[in-house]
């Protein structure tokens, strides 16, 4: 047997029926655990000489993680036959949670002033995409409900398409955040290409 064959008939089957009896909430327990920890680092002076910025960073980065977790998990059950789509609703709605709390840290505890809001929006690029990266959030997190996929049909697929333009968007806001050649943010891109690459190829298009 072939090792494709052996992972196909015996390794992801097992792993998936284990898969199968997680909750879904427990994914949404366990991903709010770092905004938790994140807080109590912050209310403890630990995060460093200037907190509240490593605060919008911290939450920032993980929701980017969040973002290409979620776009890998096609591309893993096409590779490995292992089957987390159950889960990437939880995924995706964590990503968007951590991303309204990277804002509202920006909005109430750094910027403050509604008027120096909206001139950062339009005169910082980097802050500009990271508002048009959360406003293409909105109707996924919006839609992200049996009740949207019922009424929406094949139109919700379509909505959905905006994670590709949003995993891109957040990716160059942070590229443009972190000033001057960075290796990490650039690994964050050459992730989220390679896996848009994976799942936008017909030749790997045989599951959804």
């Amino acid at each position: 047997m072939s090792a494709t064959g052996f992972m196909q008939t015996r390794i992801a089957p097992a792993i998936n029926d284990r898969l199968r009896v997680i909750p879904s909430w427990s994914v949404y327990l366990a991903g709010s655990l770092p905004a938790v920890w994140y807080c109590w680092l912050g209310f403890n002076a630990q995060l460093g000489p200037n907190p509240i910025s490593k605060l919008e960073h911290l939450l920032g980065e993980f929701a980017l993680q969040l973002l290409i977790i979620g776009l890998a998990i096609t591309p893993l059950r096409r590779l490995t036959y292992i089957n987390l789509l159950k889960f990437r609703r939880a995924i995706g709605l964590l990503a968007f949670f951590y991303v309204l709390l990277h804002l509202l840290v920006w909005l109430v505890l750094d910027i403050q002033i509604l008027s120096q809001i909206l001139a950062d929006i339009l005169k910082r690029p980097y802050i500009t995409v990271g508002m048009v990266a959360f406003a293409a959030m909105l109707p996924l997190a919006l839609t992200s409900n049996q009740w949207s996929l019922r009424k929406l049909g094949r139109h919700w697929h379509r909505i959905h398409k905006l994670t590709y333009s949003v995993c891109i968007l957040a990716c160059v806001h942070f590229i443009m955040l972190r000033k001057g050649f960075q290796l990490e943010p650039l690994v964050y891109l050459g992730l989220i290409a390679m896996l848009l690459v994976f799942r936008l190829n017909p030749k790997t298009k045989h599951s959804r």
